[in-house]
Order: structure tokens, then C-alpha cells, then sequence
């Protein structure tokens, strides 16, 4: 997950690799973008989630994020979780026309008829996969065995085998909004990738192994 906005904070010479921060440790340049942004990726990107109700609800901010910046998003995540009952799946996927109707009035959040309409339908597809594994076995099928290693910025992929087949079978159960890029960021999100940089202090946090993890 690359965030240009928050890059603006960075001197262009220091963007592409690992900076250091006034605390001294070193971290990808996005993460210095502003206090918000700091904190997230100190505390929660990249760290792995596997119950239901926490996957549901990064599946659909990454189905928010979708031509916007994730800052916006992180900014909105409080106004997101009181519009969509907390991301309860159960309790999302019973919303109706008039709930629709009362998120496109909701200026705290994004109001795009589409995202909200899949966000519904993506809970009532999280229910229907509880009978087939549900959605954590289903997303952390698709981890890969090797994580990438990236040393710059332009070096951090933004799609991979893995998040084509993952966002192929998200659709095959009725998910939308989960193209490929959206899939890798939700891999990078939870701990299923490391794209931490080379030589940031947070890279291998998630203790989640890789044949190629270094260190």
C-alpha cells in the first residue's frame, strides 16, 4: 500500500529508500507522511489478522480506497466503522435500500453507490463462506511462500501472482471490489507480504515467515 499523499513530506532525494525518522529508527518513506500514517504503520500495517470480523473490514477500506489515497481512508475509519455497524458482517449484510440511501447522505465517509452496494454484498458473501472455511482460511490460502525484498520504493510491487488468483476467487464467491491491486494491498495489510523496506526497523514485525525472508 503506497500513499503518494503522504510522501509529500519527504524530500524527493529521500522518498526512495528507508528514512529516518526524529526517533532515529528507519521506516518506508510513506510512513513519515504525517503523525496519523506513523502511527498506523508502527502499530498496525503489516501486522497479521485472521479473524473474520477484522478481515472484513480491511477488505472493504481497501475496496474504499480504490482511486483515492489510503490516507483519506485511515482519516475516515472511525466515521466508517459507525456507518457500517462496526463492520459486523452479520449485521452489514441486513442492510437494505434505506441503509444505502442513509451512507450516500454520510459526508464522514466515501459516498459511492457502488462501493457501499459491495460492501453489503461482501458481508453477505463473508456469511455464505462460513460454511466452506469462511474468509480467513479462504484469504490466507493464498499466501505465497516467498515475500518480496524490497530496497526502494519503485521496487515495491503493486500486484503479484498470488493477489490475481486470491482476487479471482473473491469474485468467484461473490465479492466485488477486489481486483488484483486491492487484493495485494490487503496482502500487504495483513501480513501476507512484507513490502516493510530493507532496512526499516518494522520489516519481519509481523513474524509471519517467508522462505526468503532476510534476517
Amino acid at each position: 500500500m503506497v500513499d503518494s499523499d503522504t510522501l509529500v513530506c519527504v524530500t524527493s532525494e529521500m522518498a526512495t529508500g528507508p528514512v529516518t525518522g526524529d526517533d532515529g529508527l528507519a521506516r518506508t518513506p510513506w510512513a513519515l507522511g504525517s503523525e496519523m500514517m506513523r502511527r498506523y504503520y508502527d502499530t498496525e500495517w503489516g501486522m497479521p489478522i485472521r479473524e473474520e470480523r477484522g478481515l472484513f473490514e480491511r477488505l472493504s477500506l481497501e475496496g474504499f480506497q480504490s482511486g483515492l489515497s489510503w490516507s483519506t481512508i485511515l482519516s475516515k475509519r472511525e466515521n466508517f466503522r459507525a456507518a457500517f455497524a462496526g463492520f459486523d458482517p452479520e449485521l452489514v449484510a441486513e442492510f437494505a435500500e434505506a441503509d444505502v440511501q442513509r451512507l450516500l447522505g454520510d459526508a464522514g465517509i466515501i459516498r459511492h453507490r457502488g462501493k457501499i452496494s459491495a460492501t453489503i454484498g461482501n458481508a453477505r458473501a463473508t456469511l455464505a463462506l462460513r460454511d466452506h472455511g469462511g474468509l480467513s482460511a479462504l484469504i490466507w490460502s493464498f499466501k505465497p511462500e516467498q515475500t518480496p525484498v524490497p530496497t526502494t520504493m519503485d521496487e515495491v510491487p503493486t500486484r503479484s501472482a498470488e493477489s490475481e488468483a486470491l482476487a479471482k476467487r473473491l469474485k468467484a464467491e461473490g465479492f466485488r471490489f477486489v481486483g488484483p491491486t486491492t487484493a495485494f494491498a490487503l496482502m500487504e495489510a495483513i501480513g501476507m507480504v512484507d513490502t516493510h523496506l530493507l532496512g526499516s526497523y518494522r520489516r519481519g514485525a509481523s513474524g509471519v515467515s517467508f522462505s526468503n525472508q532476510p534476517g
